[in-house]
């Protein structure tokens, strides 16, 4: 692909099929009449209920049977979010930074870098393997804070895999808040076994798990008036193969090739042997899509470091997850004495894994000094397993709760046992952000980026965490400090402001690039 000069701009797509409607002069209208399908993600962006705390550039649409071109634009940044220069659209490197990264981002005294023209609203089709709402567990946490970001300025629309009735409500729920959500049905346990075939060939059983005609037809018909498509993981960006003819991003977070191969490790044969072939055919077709992208994004420099020693040659940049600070807010004095806990949703391996691993090794070492401290495993769907680990001593598997903050501020101690992990860990962010001291392994806390000793307290064997989890609830003070500076930490660098301000360049970097060559 050639590259496209950072003056340039290409006029936003004048194909109008699906919700990037050709004949709406502005986003603001008010919703008329539905279109003729009847389908909430058929009607165009007149729906929008902007975040009350933003205000959207004002741009009209120039309408005509062929083309439309922005007839006027807000030409300055918004004071409450500061421009920074253009990026050249081509870069040396395959590895990308963006303005938070550089010399010439906002400084810490709040100084703005010069000002610039925004591109006006992109038309984005974002994919993902589930509806990105409500925030309440890891990818959708991450993927409602990107669309909601998006979608100040620009026009997105959804198409995800519907897992059960919440997602249904929750696709509703987003087109009616202006983000227009199409829900492919999805049952994953019938999913799953029609995938075992695949053990014969060499695809990976994660695309016949997500492998769907349907989506992939939406995809197609929606792809039509877009100006960019954004594939949530690596499983998502099969469906955008089909369409070299737009810029394409891949928000990969974290190489799930490498899970797989960790997956291997922890169990026995014949499940080893079918996590160790999922790593190597994934792998594979990670290598095969990867270098399709504009740019893979990925959520910690390790994790980038990573995908450019597996996929070299493809461009890649970090965007690290961030945490809602007023959600988990601390509250001291509604901390209970010796009250340990473990957030996460609980059909996870890795999750089911960690706790096993405390319940039965860490916890018996810790209850020998402090006889009546509890443990809650805080999570929806627990598996047979988990809920087993509630006839343990002071162990409490509650299952779904309205509100995991809460939970958070009752306890005294975080704890993230993990041995299988990679990126951001959205417990340990939260789990600080609370202002809970926090005893984690080094997996699980590998990408956060704090101190140990200063921040959060990193231990990997059974008696050193056991060690680590009694000295704290021994010494009051030392608890409340590690605390303390756990806030102040994510404050500095988790705030979703702060973590999503790379955003807006990269969508604005790879619309001016224009489609990659294959």
């Amino acid at each position: 692909m050639a590259g496209v000069s950072s003056s340039s701009t290409r006029a936003p797509s004048s194909r109008g099929t699906g919700p990037f409607c050709a004949s709406c002069p502005s986003r603001a209208r008010r919703r008329e009449a539905p279109t003729a399908s009847g389908s909430p993600a058929a009607l165009a962006w007149c729906t929008r209920t902007p975040t009350a705390a933003y205000t959207k550039p004002s741009h009209t649409w120039a309408c005509s049977p062929t083309h439309r071109a922005v007839a006027s634009k807000d030409p300055s940044p918004r004071a409450d979010r500061p421009g920074s220069p253009v990026l050249p659209c081509r870069s040396k490197s395959p590895a990308r930074t963006f303005p938070s990264e550089r010399a010439n981002a906002p400084s810490a005294c709040g100084r703005a870098p010069a000002k610039r023209d925004r591109l006006p609203g992109v038309k984005i089709l974002f994919l993902s393997q589930r509806v990105p709402y409500p925030p309440d567990r890891g990818d959708k946490i991450a993927s409602w804070h990107m669309i909601e970001r998006m979608s100040r300025t620009h026009e997105v629309a959804c198409v995800s895999f519907a897992h059960d009735d919440a997602d249904l409500a929750a696709a509703e729920h987003l087109t009616g808040r202006g983000i227009p959500t199409t829900p492919i049905r999805h049952g994953e346990r019938r999913k799953k076994l029609c995938a075992l075939p695949l053990l014969a060939t060499r695809k990976p059983l994660t695309l016949g798990v997500y492998g769907s005609g349907a989506l992939q037809a939406e995809v197609d018909r929606q792809a039509v008036g877009a100006d960019l498509i954004y594939a949530f993981s690596s499983s998502m960006g099969a469906f955008f193969l089909p369409h070299p003819e737009l810029p394409r991003v891949m928000h990969i977070a974290e190489l799930d090739s490498d899970k797989w191969l960790q997956y291997a490790d922890r169990v026995r044969f014949p499940m080893s042997w079918i996590y160790r072939r999922e790593g190597r055919t994934l792998l594979e077709f990670e290598r095969r899509v990867a270098p399709l992208a504009n740019v893979n994004v990925l959520c910690t420099p390790l994790e980038e470091r990573l995908f450019r020693d597996r996929i070299p040659g493809a461009s890649s940049c970090v965007l690290r997850n961030g945490v809602d600070l007023e959600r988990f807010r601390p509250a001291p004095g509604a901390a209970e004495t010796e009250h340990l806990i473990f957030t996460g949703v609980m059909n996870y391996y890795p999750n089911v894994e960690g706790c096993e691993f405390f319940v039965r090794e860490v916890l018996p070492l810790v209850r020998r000094r402090h006889p009546r401290v509890r443990f809650s495993i805080v999570g929806s769907r627990p598996t047979p397993a988990v809920t087993r680990l509630a006839r343990e001593p002071g162990v409490t598997v509650t299952g779904f709760v309205d509100d995991t903050g809460e939970w958070l501020r009752r306890a005294s101690i975080a704890v993230a046992p993990l041995r299988i992990a990679r990126g951001i860990q959205n417990k340990v962010l939260e789990a600080m952000a609370t202002g809970l001291p926090t005893v984690g392994t080094s997996t699980a806390t590998q990408g956060v980026g704090a101190d140990d000793g200063r921040h959060y307290l990193v231990r990997d064997d059974a008696t050193a965490f056991a060690e680590a989890v009694c000295d704290l609830l021994e010494a009051d003070e030392r608890a409340r400090a590690l605390g303390a500076a756990a806030r102040e930490f994510v404050e500095e660098h988790y705030d979703w402001e702060v973590a999503l301000a790379p955003l807006d360049e990269l969508l604005e970097t790879c619309y001016k690039e224009g489609p990659r060559e294959s």
